[in-house]
């Protein structure tokens, strides 16, 4: 088991870890936890009732966040002619075709998200071996396989996140920074439930949401209320 220090041990003696905190409140703890001498991002997780072995029970997507996450995401964009001077326009970091290939072949991943146009795909599904485990295939349900690659890449830039339930069915979202606002996180982790709710399988069984954590990059996790799904600021 791992020994923690002593700024996180101080820190989860300033509240009980049993109760499940509103999310305004869990917001504000998860703050004033926070003790590392960075900008630490800010997580949830949000356990489902789901069996992802099964296809029809897949909980995965993506939405922008109003405030965005406080990253800056470099985005690689997969496409020709007048869609590749769209995305260069948009702001892509990195907009190429066979040349693009080559490089992440080579090794040179230097970028957080990858978006493609149909046409790419060909070209772009030989590097699913390299791109997959990483979590950057460009995929047509994500909407980062698209012809409006001007959206897209501004949304990624904006702070556009992936939400996917792993094989315990949990999702780890990232919902800010500790900089942020309480008010800004609360309307980020809003926009995330309310969509982690309009997703649900409808042959997922029981319970939908098991359970909700919050917590920063280095401070403890504090249980936020489940049963809260309107007035998340009250």
């Amino acid at each position: 088991m791992a020994k923690h220090g002593k700024n996180y041990n101080n820190s989860v003696a300033k509240y009980d870890k049993t109760k499940a905190y509103t999310p305004k409140e869990a917001m504000a703890l998860v703050k004033e936890l926070s003790s590392a001498k960075f900008d630490e991002t800010v997580e949830v997780s949000i356990r489902l009732g789901v069996d992802t072995r099964k296809a029809d029970q897949n909980v995965r997507g993506s939405i922008s966040l109003p405030n965005g996450t406080g990253k800056e995401v470099r985005v690689a964009v997969f496409a020709e002619g007048d869609k590749a001077r769209e995305a260069e326009a948009a702001g892509a970091d990195i907009v190429g075709s066979d040349d693009l290939l080559a490089d992440i072949q080579a090794g040179n991943i230097n970028f957080d998200a990858v978006i493609a146009t149909p046409n790419m795909m060909g070209k772009v599904g030989r590097l699913g071996r390299v791109l997959g485990p990483r979590g950057l295939m460009p995929n047509p349900k994500l909407g980062t396989v698209t012809m409006d690659v001007e959206k897209m890449v501004k949304e990624l830039k904006a702070g556009r996140v992936e939400y996917r339930a792993d094989r315990y069915g949990i999702c780890h979202v990232p919902m800010g920074r500790v900089s942020f606002s309480t008010e800004q996180l609360v309307e980020n982790y809003a926009a995330l439930y309310t969509e982690i709710l309009r997703v649900k399988p409808s042959s997922a069984k029981g319970r939908y949401v098991k359970s909700i954590c919050l917590s920063s990059t280095m401070g403890p996790g504090v249980k936020v209320d489940s049963a809260i799904t309107r007035d998340f600021l009250a």
